[in-house]
């Protein structure tokens, strides 16, 4: 249902709407994330999300949406239980970028546990150790959705998987990707109950990635850019590999390799490419 027309950031709605785009305190507990964007709320309706209010601009509309990859504003606007328009000079002020055609949403919190995850025959998923930056997650999740890998896990995140950066930068593959934190010994348990061989992408005694089957049940273990992974991953892995340097520099971007590793697996196991 449509509601009043809003024009000030001091509107109680508008001040909540910024708490949660800024702070993982108020995300948390509100239960509430804040996805902006036609794509993006196709990816999270797509995913059974359950989205409670949406602040709309028809000012910025661009056009009518393909309903079979976007979301159509006037279709949304009569499912969802709050719905407010604002006037053009307050949606910038909301919004994070803007090419994205008026819709900003607020969502409910809908966490995944790692006994979500519905594994098939020989799953690949990606493990980040720490992640810091939500930018790089958001890119790694883009590449496993690309990969089409079974999950990402996220082993004692430093930051929230509702972070609005996060959420653009993955282009609402967030949504597409099952995404689950977890503690690295909860991982770990989990990856040896199914089998799944553990590989830690590491410099020290290691070997060439193209020179590992992956063609199994594969985890792909990441750590951070700045320290690696903790001795903890290293030790429970079943084989460490690296992606060989031929330059000064020893390490490249972690979405970088995350994506060179995924795809070695895609063509590993021989999958249809057109």
């Amino acid at each position: 249902m449509t509601e009043n027309l809003l024009s000030s950031t001091q509107n109680p709605k508008i001040k909540q709407l910024l708490a949660l785009q800024q702070k993982s305190a108020e995300r948390r507990k509100a239960g509430l994330f804040v996805v902006e964007g036609r794509r993006e709320l196709q990816h999270c309706l797509d995913a059974r999300m359950e989205v409670d209010t949406v602040f709309y601009c028809p000012e910025l509309w661009s056009g009518e949406a393909n309903t079979m990859e976007e979301v159509n504003p006037m279709a949304l606007l009569e499912k969802v239980p709050h719905a407010f328009q604002v006037t053009p000079e307050l949606y910038q002020k909301i919004a994070y970028r803007g090419s994205t055609e008026g819709l900003v949403a607020e969502v409910k919190e809908k966490p995944l546990s790692l006994n979500d995850l519905h594994l098939k025959a020989a799953p690949l998923l990606i493990i980040l150790e720490s992640v810091e930056k939500p930018g790089n997650l958001g890119a790694i999740l883009r590449s496993a959705d690309a990969a089409g890998a079974d999950g990402v896990i996220v082993c004692d995140p430093l930051t929230d998987l509702y972070n609005p950066n996060l959420i653009r930068s993955s282009i609402g593959a967030i949504f597409t990707v099952p995404c689950v934190a977890c503690s690295t010994d909860e991982c770990i348990a989990f990856l040896k109950s199914h089998g799944i061989r553990i590989l830690t992408a590491q410099l020290q005694d290691s070997h060439l990635y193209y020179n590992t089957d992956m063609t199994q049940g594969t985890a792909i273990v990441m750590g951070t850019e700045s320290t690696g992974l903790t001795d903890t991953w290293r030790k429970a892995a079943d084989a460490h590999i690296r992606i060989p340097m031929l330059g000064q520099l020893d390490s490249l971007n972690v979405s970088v390799s995350a994506a060179i590793l995924l795809f070695e697996a895609v063509r590993q196991r021989g999958a249809n490419l057109t």
